[in-house]
């Protein structure tokens, strides 16, 4: 087996069009196969099954990957229209009454995984509304069918509408002087501040004048408004019908069913549940915050989103010791690539070779990975890691093919927006977060069955990887092996001790903030309020940390309301999963290699062969628990 040979730029739209035509072909003589002559034999039919959702992966994930990353609008267009394909056949084939039969007549096969694989195949048909009259299946194909054209509209309009603040130099005090220098005043004697994330981030954090900082958060803010108001009430309405139309009660319910959390509800009591134990942390935490605001603001009594992260930068530079401008001094964007590399690599047994490959786009580095037991090749991965225009404005792991054993190796891409010059940490960590994807990724496209490839556990558990990587970024002699400053001083331990304690503070501030977005995510979806703006504004004051800027409608451009639908409640799902496995380790040596070999093996290696919830068990010994978590989130 090889990796697929992508084309150039240029050559990328008929390529996409051959292959999507070529697999929707497979896919569909596949089908007819099954209609008119199904095997007799379980495990036979589930591999015919299981080659058609090779054809049409294969299809869709490339689509979904060159659509946001490509930067020709013509090929981003045409991939957008190849997904929408591959929806409509999977639509259809779901709801095929004499697929559901052939699979429904089935004896159940002794191994447990194709039993399994059997299983979820029926449910698949059933979530899908095989088993409803022809008009409800009808009207469900056209509900499907739209739904995936609006979160196209959704996460298009956010991706393209990137804003721009102009602003005199003299107003920009503050801003780090490498970011400074990058960043020339124009014709017009004013620099230009725009959303993506290496121009807000910084300008959020460190610039002095308050005027600028709301500016820059308002324009952050208002990305997507608001056109995508009318997008999101309407993607909302097709979901809760959908819902219905199978049997469920709202889209949380049925959404929720194929989850770890079970149950719509159960996404309410969890949101609580966490809001309820950050309470104290955030507010200890918050008086803090507001005292250091009121230096400035004499009498002020709440402060907003626009100053937060100011604010709670000058508590982390005046009282905690920490100066993230220093602290980014010692994180070169192409030593912390290394570095990750490294680490991973030796935490767990791989090697990364770098490859000449073809893809779409100049700043994407490749690298072929194989285990180092046995020098078997693995997969390739692709890092897209820095800002460009049409570009997906956010950081996240795509698929470019899923792996099966013997059939097909896993590729995957890691889509991100970093400087590329110096990082700030929390980037650091967020690149640790996404590559910890990339690894379940790959590590898990080794079995027998390409549902079970990859990532495929509950969508509330995928999380869990990632955060729990996320714990060698803040390890001082990880640290070590990679973040040193422009005179090759690595970093200190003790400024990693005190970039720790910074992290510390404000963690139940942070907790609430999700939780708002996780209302925001639920309550949106279980509601449908007329007035999105104001049911937002109403959780963040019963969630947020922070009162409303005013005027501005972030909801317009949260783009987790389209994949992660109301299940953002996931990210913290995942969490308090992932402080429990990291318990298992040991702080001193976090390379040890029985621990990490027994978590590899046991939770990324597997993919959705089990249960989540089996398989963190498997790893720890012992069902799950809410203790590692409580007990972080108190100290």
């Amino acid at each position: 087996m090889t990796p697929i040979e992508l084309p150039g730029p240029s050559d990328t739209l008929a390529w996409m069009q051959e292959r999507t035509a070529r697999g929707l072909a497979r896919a569909r003589e596949l089908a007819d196969g099954m209609r008119t002559d199904a095997p007799d034999d379980t495990i036979e039919a589930l591999r015919i099954w299981d080659e058609l959702s090779l054809e049409l992966g294969n299809v869709a994930a490339a689509a979904s990957l060159l659509a946001n990353v490509h930067p020709l609008e013509d090929v981003r267009t045409a991939c957008e229209a190849a997904e929408v394909e591959v929806d409509k056949l999977v639509t259809e084939l779901n709801q095929d009454r004499a697929l559901y039969d052939a699979f429904a007549g089935l004896a159940a096969p002794e191994d447990p995984l194709a039993a399994r694989l059997l299983e979820k195949t029926l449910r698949d048909f059933r979530r899908a509304g095989v088993d409803r009259p022809e008009e409800v299946r009808a009207r469900l194909k056209e509900i499907n069918e739209r739904l995936t054209e609006l979160g196209q509209e959704f996460s298009r309009v956010i991706r393209d509408d990137v804003r721009e603040v102009r602003v005199a130099p003299g107003r920009l005090a503050g801003m780090p002087e490498d970011w400074l220098d990058a960043h020339p005043a124009g014709d017009d004697g004013l620099v230009a501040v725009s959303t993506d994330y290496p121009d807000s981030v910084p300008a959020r954090m460190f610039v002095y004048d308050a005027g600028v900082r709301r500016d820059v958060t308002v324009a952050c803010f208002e990305r997507g408004w608001p056109h995508n108001d009318a997008v999101l009430r309407e993607m909302f309405g097709l979901r809760h019908e959908l819902a219905g139309l199978v049997g469920h009660e709202d889209w949380p319910s049925y959404d929720a069913e194929v989850k770890m959390i079970g149950s719509g509800p159960a996404i309410a009591e969890f949101i609580d549940k966490i809001s309820d134990a950050a309470d104290g942390p955030m507010r200890r935490d918050l008086d803090v915050v507001l005292e250091r605001y009121r230096q400035d603001a004499p009498g002020g009594m709440a402060i907003t989103s626009s100053d937060l992260s100011y604010y709670q930068e000058l508590v982390r530079k005046e009282q905690l010791e920490v100066d993230a401008q220093l602290v980014r001094t010692y994180f070169d964007f192409g030593k912390v690539r290394e570095g990750l590399l490294e680490v991973t690599g030796r935490l767990f047994g791989l090697r990364y070779e770098p490859v000449g490959a073809t893809t779409w786009h100049e700043d994407v580095t490749s690298y072929d990975v194989f285990r180092v037991s046995d020098g078997q090749h693995l997969g390739r991965v692709h890092l897209d890691l820095h800002p460009r225009d049409g570009k997906y404005k956010h950081a996240a792991q795509f698929t470019l093919t899923d792996g099966v054993a013997g059939r097909q190796l896993p590729e995957g891409v890691l889509v991100c927006n970093f400087s590329r010059g110096l990082m700030e940490h929390d980037h650091v960590v967020t690149l640790f977060h996404e590559f910890g994807h990339l690894l379940h990724h790959v590590l898990a496209g080794h079995g027998e069955w390409v549902r079970f490839a990859g990532v495929a556990t509950e969508w509330d558990f995928v999380e869990a990887p990632s955060q729990m990587l996320e714990e060698w970024a803040w390890d001082a002699s990880v640290l070590q092996s990679f973040a040193s400053n422009a005179a090759g001083e690595p970093i200190p331990e003790g400024l990693v001790e005190k970039m720790r304690a910074a992290d510390d503070f404000g963690k139940g501030i942070q907790a609430r903030q999700q939780m708002f977005y996780a209302a925001m995510s639920y309550r949106f979806h279980a509601e449908r309020p007329d007035d999105l703006t104001a049911r937002m504004v109403e959780l963040q004051d019963r969630y947020a940390p922070t009162s409303w800027v005013e005027g501005t409608h972030m909801f317009a451009n949260f783009g987790h309301l389209g994949g992660y639908s109301s299940a953002y409640y996931t990210y913290m799902w995942s969490l308090v999963i992932a402080k429990d496995m990291f318990s298992a380790f040991d702080a001193a040596d976090l390379f040890a290699p029985d621990v990490a070999g027994r978590y590899r093996d046991r939770v990324l290696v597997p993919g959705g062969a089990k249960d989540a919830a089996d398989l963190v068990a498997d790893f720890l010994g012992r069902p799950s628990t809410f203790d590692a978590y409580a007990a972080w989130l108190a100290t």
